[in-house]
């Protein structure tokens, strides 16, 4: 579907909410103007992406600031238009909006965990300025994966990897449940499409007998409440194709065996009357024993309330009621947008909202951790979805991701309380500190008053919650700072002997530089109260000084002895790194268009943007040929070209068709083993058609090795063609 600005504007005035629709219609025409000339893969106008995506948000009713940002969202990264421009023709809010999504937009989510940890940070920083960057976000997100069918395969992968493992996760914590379901099954079409299309044929198959089923109960309900004025809203829905894969493929259920597939929903106009219903329908149909969940009494963290209890019918099907009120209702549906349905919206800054304490506590709980794969893990466990209530002994509510210990439970208490504690009740009954709470758990804990007493560092490895591991390693941090060093010191001296590597001072400095301490001592002790990972270090160390020591070996050869300044050894570090020469520009940081994924070998060209260094394009990529006669952009391009004698090595990835048998896969590890080249992933599928579609990735030198690669494959038994991908 192609969305116009007469199909915004025509929503606009249907609805009853007033918007500024001069200002909207003057930022569509600056967007539309910016982009034009620009095409989507599929072909169509690029604009008509951002009118998209303003139409998400137009429904989900956000303000007429975040619709014109949503218009614009694009044209900064896109046409070379300068924020300043937009602040000064749209406003403060408006450019800081498009200026955080831009920023979103450049931070690779799929890149190595060390990249992945920082670049998760800097969303969370443009999320805690103003919430209405992620929701922005959110919606260009979903409108891609609604049109991600035009992509090559590997970018319909990749993309719903991070739509999987970031975006429906986000879209889940502020609460946008269609959003985040949308997203979840529009990405697990890409990653497992025969798992996907099992789901939908087996709803597909029940799906009149469903209807059927649901509109049955509806009535029967209707009938029963009709004293109840206003008249309540009762709707039915089907559960997700992603929810029921996760019960039937994760956690090996029988469809048969799923009790919400099908669910009815009663909305009603104030809390009394929500129990007052729940108490007709336990009247009306079985309740299935543990089966209800009182979310008004115990909100979810992102504010989600609700009654959900599962009966079964005469029928003998289980199916679940939800019971709720329209302000319920509202927040269940857009979460966090809610706010600008019916209200004039939040304070856009994080300050001051407690919905948003989640989010206050991964940025400041990450300033305590120093190994960057500490964050990265401690993000996705702050973003899970599973979560358990359990109670103090004065009956207050502590929320905890599941599988969390008593640790976790005494920390979220106080800092204090988890630092004193020497013990843990739970039901009345002592608790070993790796228990995991169950929902409903009452806990006790049992604190000391020594000031000599602190936590265990085994207890770190108990720990679940980023908040108990941030504040375990800042007590040791604080008070054992000697012993830190000296522990820190002693591991890793006995690390680089195992290791065969000079215990080089200079060296040591430059890995303590790298892990952003500011010196040894301070390295020292990360390592000796758990800040820092060894064997992530060690890791990093030897391929530091493996590549050192190549270099000055084939120096010294060429040089015949002569010594080399620091200043062409900086240089040709500098070329190492990428593999690519920027004309005119020394140590300019390079990344490589993942449009094209050029390779030595290949002409190339630079765009040179706007604090993200030189973007490097094969010269006939299709965004480079369609970019190259933009006016506006003409100053941007810039020489580039391959370094020779680089070591770099880079990643491709390749299309294979074959007829599909057995042992199909290891002939096509083992041709390119026999080539000593390494491989990242290779992900295979049947065709109807009796062959098999194979996508693998490889890490090459060049043109030269992926072409001597092809022609090894294509010679394998069955083989009908080898393609490099995005070329």
């Amino acid at each position: 579907m192609v969305y116009t600005i007469e199909m915004l504007t025509d929503r606009i005035k249907s609805g009853e909410k007033q918007y500024d629709l001069e200002k909207i219609q003057a930022a569509y025409e600056f967007a539309e103007k910016s982009h034009r000339g620009q095409v989507r893969t599929s072909g169509e106008p690029y604009i008509s992406h951002p009118v998209a995506v303003a139409y998400i948000l137009l429904e989900m009713c956000m303000d007429t600031d975040t619709l014109c940002a949503a218009l614009l969202h694009d044209v900064v990264e896109d046409t070379g238009v300068e924020l300043d421009t937009i602040r000064r023709k749209f406003g403060e809010d408006v450019a800081l909006m498009v200026d955080g999504v831009t920023k979103i937009g450049q931070v690779p989510l799929n890149t190595k965990e060390e990249q992945q940890a920082e670049n998760i940070r800097k969303i969370l920083m443009a999320m805690s300025k103003d919430i209405r960057v992620i929701i922005i976000k959110s919606a260009d997100r979903l409108h891609n994966m609604r049109t991600l069918a035009c992509r090559p395969p590997e970018k319909q992968r990749k993309t719903s990897l991070e739509t999987m493992s970031f975006y429906a996760p986000i879209a889940h914590r502020l609460g946008m449940y269609d959003i985040k379901e949308e997203m979840e099954d529009l990405a697990l079409y890409y990653l497992d499409p025969y798992g996907y299309k099992e789901v939908q044929n087996a709803l597909a198959a029940r799906k009149d007998k469903g209807e059927s089923f649901i509109d049955t109960i509806k009535r029967r309900i209707a009938e029963r409440i009709t004293d109840i004025q206003p008249p309540p809203v009762i709707e039915g829905r089907v559960k997700s194709i992603y929810s029921i894969y996760k019960k039937v493929y994760v956690k090996g259920k029988n469809f048969e065996e799923i009790y919400d597939i099908y669910a009815v929903r009663v909305i009603v106009h104030s809390i009394i009357e929500c129990y007052n219903v729940l108490g007709v329908i336990h009247d009306m149909f079985r309740p299935i024993p543990y089966r209800f969940k009182d979310y008004i009494a115990t909100p979810k963290p992102n504010r989600y309330q609700s009654l959900h209890t599962t009966v079964i019918g005469r029928e003998g099907v289980p199916f679940e009621v939800q019971i709720r009120t329209v302000e319920m209702h509202n927040t269940a549906q857009y979460g966090i947008a809610a706010h600008w349905k019916y209200k004039a919206g939040i304070n856009k800054k994080v300050a001051g909202e407690k919905r948003f304490d989640w989010i206050r506590q991964i940025l400041d709980q990450q300033q305590e951790a120093d190994d960057v794969e500490q964050i990265a893990e401690a993000v996705k466990v702050d973003l899970a979805q599973d979560e358990v209530y359990v109670f103090t002994p004065k009956g207050d509510v502590i929320t905890l991701p599941v599988g969390s210990t008593v640790i976790d439970f005494a920390y979220s208490i106080h800092t204090q309380v988890g630092n004193r504690m020497t013990g843990a009740k739970v039901g009345g009954r002592m608790a070993t500190f790796d228990y995991q709470l169950k929902m409903g758990d009452i806990v006790e804990i049992m604190t000391t008053n020594s000031p000599n007493y602190g936590p265990n560092r085994h207890w770190m490895d108990i720990a679940k919650t980023n908040e108990a591991k941030a504040k375990i390693r800042a007590w040791f941090k604080r008070e054992c700072r000697g012993e830190n060093i000296e522990r820190g010191k002693t591991a890793f001296e006995a690390e680089m002997k195992r290791s065969s590597i000079p215990l080089d001072e200079e060296f040591i400095k430059q890995i303590a530089k790298r892990q952003h301490f500011d010196n040894v001592d301070d390295f020292y002790a990360a390592i000796g109260y758990g800040g820092v990972m060894l064997s992530k270090v060690m890791q990093k160390a030897k391929d530091d000084y493996l590549k050192m020591q190549k270099p000055a070996e084939d120096l010294t050869a060429a040089m015949d002895g002569t010594e080399i300044s620091r200043t062409i050894s900086d240089a040709i570090a500098r070329k190492q790194s990428s593999g690519v020469i920027v004309d005119g520009i020394d140590g300019c940081e390079v990344r490589f268009a993942k449009c094209c994924n050029p390779l030595p070998g290949d002409d190339i060209t630079g765009f040179v943007t706007r604090g993200f260094g030189v973007s490097v394009h094969k010269a006939d990529c299709k965004n480079v040929l369609e970019q190259k006669n933009n006016p506006a952009n003409a100053e941007r391009w810039i020489n580039v070209k391959w370094a020779s004698g680089t070591t770099a090595t880079y990643e491709a990835t390749l299309d294979i068709v074959a007829q599909d048998r057995t042992a199909l896969a290891a002939d096509i590890t083992l041709a390119i083993a026999s080539s000593r080249i390494p491989i990242h992933e290779l992900i295979a599928h049947h065709l109807k058609n009796g062959n098999a579609n194979i996508t693998l990735t490889v890490e090459i030198s060049g043109v030269e090795q992926l072409k001597n690669i092809i022609v090894k494959l294509n010679k394998i038994d069955g083989v009908v063609s080898v393609e490099r991908a995005g070329k």
